[in-house]
């Protein structure tokens, strides 16, 4: 079955009254896992151009995986687990070359996990999400659902990508090669983070947060048909901007305001660099 029947296919059991339990049904949606394991169906495909297409009908089909799931008993050990029975982890082997280290990660099933990755515990994949070659995901971050992750790629301690299965046509979080997520940030909402840029500690991007570029002196905002996209080579920092209201000014309130400080540089990249070692 081709990619394009398969999407065929899956369409035709987004109807309330379609059996998902029926053995055709069960094979559509087993086919489709194996495509989101292997890498071969995305939620979001760059293009030649480095632009990115959006796959809604993948997210739609990653929802019939939990429509079609009974809840089943997953407990191991001492620890009690109860989940949807078409959703477990990821079927996983030693040379599938994936470092996991032990401390409690979870991969879940349906999404793209490729070799030379690191998973420091505990840290979380959703499903649909694609992790490309070389990425670290640090302790405590969370790659959601859909979100893509390019090669060589660090996510620093506790940074948050976020997920996005609902609304279907909502575009997913989409960090490009040889980026660097420092701790503790978060990028939510289909924000796109080009090649090479380095987000500071602390960095929080959603749809709507504006970003004050000072090398060019502009003002970068998302909007209904473009993501809020992070130049490449950006270096973003968390920063504030003061609340001129009366009340604000009395009360020196200020908000967040990530800054774009400058482009990387030759210290930037000593700074960021990846240690080989590692992998």
């Amino acid at each position: 079955m081709t990619i394009q029947e398969l999407q065929t296919a899956l369409e035709a059991l987004q109807s309330p009254t379609a059996d998902l339990t029926s053995a055709s049904s069960t094979a559509v949606l087993s086919a489709f896992l194996d495509g989101l394991n292997d890498g071969s169906i995305r939620s979001a495909s760059p293009t030649e151009s480095g632009d990115w297409v959006v796959n809604t009908w993948v997210k739609r089909s990653i929802l019939l995986l939990f429509r079609a799931g009974q809840m089943v008993d997953m407990s191991e050990g001492g620890f009690s687990f109860f989940d949807k029975h078409s959703i477990p982890t990821k079927p996983m082997q030693l040379n599938d070359g994936i470092r996991i280290v032990p401390g409690g990660s979870t991969i879940r099933t349906g999404c793209y996990v490729a070799k030379g990755v690191i998973c420091m515990p505990p840290m979380y994949i959703n499903i649909g999400s694609y992790v490309d070659e070389g990425t670290m995901v640090d302790s405590h971050a969370l790659v959601g659902t859909c979100a893509q992750i390019g090669k060589r790629v660090h996510l620093s301690a506790a940074s948050q990508i976020g997920g996005v299965l609902e609304p279907a046509g909502a575009s997913p979080v989409i960090i490009e090669d040889d980026v660097m997520i420092g701790g503790n940030c978060g990028v939510y909402e289909g924000v796109r983070i080009k090649k090479r840029a380095v987000l500071g500690s602390g960095v929080i991007l959603t749809a709507s947060t504006p970003v004050y570029d000072l090398v060019n002196e502009t003002v970068l905002r998302g909007s209904s048909v473009s993501p809020l996209t992070i130049p490449e080579g950006a270096v973003v920092i968390p920063g504030s901007r003061a609340i001129t209201s009366d009340f604000g000014v009395a009360n020196g309130l200020a908000i967040s305001a990530p800054i774009i400080i400058k482009y990387r540089d030759e210290k930037t990249d000593a700074r960021t660099a990846l240690e080989s070692a590692l992998r």
